[in-house]
């Protein structure tokens, strides 16, 4: 039986294409703005998505699938909703219904990307027609002869999908390959199903009237951009091209409103400047190792401050709301420095921690090492740390999900409220690297190895301190 319940229409289509590490939210509430009525997601694959836990993210009302190394995987908001396409990488028919499954009620349709079909393919088409409550589609390259495509489009069409997208190129082919417009019409004529034609950046798609150029050169349905729209996404603009200085703006506070990391905002952005990477703008961008950066490179340092402190008195009025809602015990924190923060594994180099950088500060000041009490919520598990130095107390007011992060957090309120580095990418901190370089090889049998196995870091009861007492040098890392 056919579960479909909502239909996304694929006639007379502007669609923003699958591509990888381009296809991010960002991107996509960009191109909605600028007038594209589809948007796809950058291919995931159904090992990693079969791992991800759905999670609402209150703070940027945003749904996340999160992968257990806390990584999110692909990030989704209302805003999208009706009109977000979530294209998977699969080769197993019930794994791919699995995934479908997870994150049907958050999107608009389901893609499998068939590039290179296969003989489960159409086993896997069927499977999720039937399965899932959104529209099916795949997306197609051509084959090398036009009797062969034709068959396949066929087989394909007899599964029951909504629409079908070809890109009118063969396998091994590249963009400076001609696309065949005529094959993709061939198709066209043949289905009964909407038709999305892709391919035409190179050749064909230069601005907002060549899009419809395209669409009646393939007898197309619609229209699929991916690379014309990766540099300017205002293609979809039927005013005309927008000046990619705004353009690339607009892009960058949707990156830092989403919490987007900045890696893979730079690349976006890298790929929209494409020629002007040797612009002052462009090594200003090459040179930016945080969110942070990449806003001051644009003139947005200002916005980024402002935006990330919203968002920081968010997560705490939360946070403060879930203690009340869990009947905490009243503890008297007066004296604590609080602040709230989180630590980002992902902005700090390899090895090169907060709890390091204030160890080091210690030293040189010939202070006691830093004291560490860590607390777990009963409710949600979650957890807090308050990290004592000089006889004074820090702590962040959000709390996190492992012990490590929690006495991470609280030492990057320590730095920050004496004005020390805390080890960021892009900060300097010479005395901590030569002392990482001139470290020996780590003892097995180590402090490191030792907390790494010990089982008592979990609480067992409500609000236990999970430690406290001189850390390792080597903790944390």
């Amino acid at each position: 039986m056919i579960l479909n319940s909502l239909s996304l229409c694929y006639h007379n289509k502007l669609i923003l294409a699958p591509m990888v590490r381009v296809g991010t939210l960002p991107m996509r509430l960009l191109a909605l703005d600028y007038g594209a009525d589809i948007v796809y997601c950058e291919e995931l694959i159904d090992l990693k998505m079969i791992q991800c836990k759905r999670v609402v993210n209150e703070v940027l009302s945003t749904v996340d699938f999160v992968a257990p190394d806390d990584r999110v995987v692909f990030r989704t908001c209302e805003r999208e909703q009706n009109r977000v396409v979530f294209q998977m990488g699969t080769s197993d028919a019930e794994r791919a219904l699995a995934v479908a499954r997870l994150v049907e009620n958050d999107v608009a349709g389901i893609d499998v990307n068939m590039g290179c079909p296969k003989q489960y393919s159409t086993k896997i088409l069927s499977t999720l027609v039937k399965g899932t409550r959104r529209p099916v589609t795949c997306k197609i390259r051509i084959l090398p002869s036009l009797e062969d495509t034709l068959s396949l489009v066929k087989r394909i069409e007899r599964t029951g999908i909504a629409a079908i997208a070809v890109h009118g190129r063969k396998r091994e082919e590249r963009p400076q390959h001609p696309v065949s417009c005529e094959v993709i019409k061939a198709i066209a004529d043949t289905l009964s199903i909407p038709v999305i034609a892709n391919g035409g950046s190179h050749d064909h798609i230069q601005q907002y009237s060549d899009i419809e150029d395209f669409r009646q050169a393939t007898a197309a349905s619609s229209v699929m951009v991916a690379r014309a729209a990766m540099w300017n996404p205002s293609i979809f603009l039927k005013e005309g091209l927008r000046p990619l200085e705004e353009v690339m703006q607009k892009y960058i506070r949707y990156a830092v409103q989403y919490d987007n990391h900045y890696t893979n905002t730079k690349y976006c952005l890298c790929q929209m400047l494409r020629e002007q990477l040797e612009s002052p703008q462009g090594r200003l961008l090459h040179a930016a190792q945080s969110s942070r950066e990449i806003c001051e490179a644009f003139g947005l340092g200002a916005f980024y401050e402002e935006t990330t402190q919203e968002l920081d008195a968010q997560q705490a009025r939360l946070s403060a709301k879930t203690s009340e809602q869990t009947g905490e015990p009243a503890e008297d924190t007066s004296g604590v420095i609080k602040m709230a923060v989180k630590f980002d594994r992902r902005a700090y180099p390899a090895q090169i921690t907060p709890k390091m950088c204030l160890l080091e500060w210690c030293r040189r000041e010939k202070l006691a090492q830093p004291v560490y009490e860590t607390v777990q919520r009963p409710l949600d598990r979650l957890f807090s740390s308050i990290v004592t130095v000089a006889e004074q107390k820090y702590q962040s007011t959000l709390w996190d999900k492992s012990k490590k992060l929690a006495e991470q957090a609280a030492a990057i309120v320590c730095l920050r409220s004496q004005g020390l580095p805390e080890g960021r990418l892009g900060e300097e901190s010479p005395s901590l690297h030569k002392r990482k370089r001139e470290a020996p090889d780590q003892d097995p049998g180590g402090p490191r190895a030792q907390e790494l196995a010990q089982p008592g870091d979990l609480c067992k009861k409500p609000f236990v301190a999970l430690g406290s007492g001189e850390e390792s040098p080597l903790e944390g890392w």
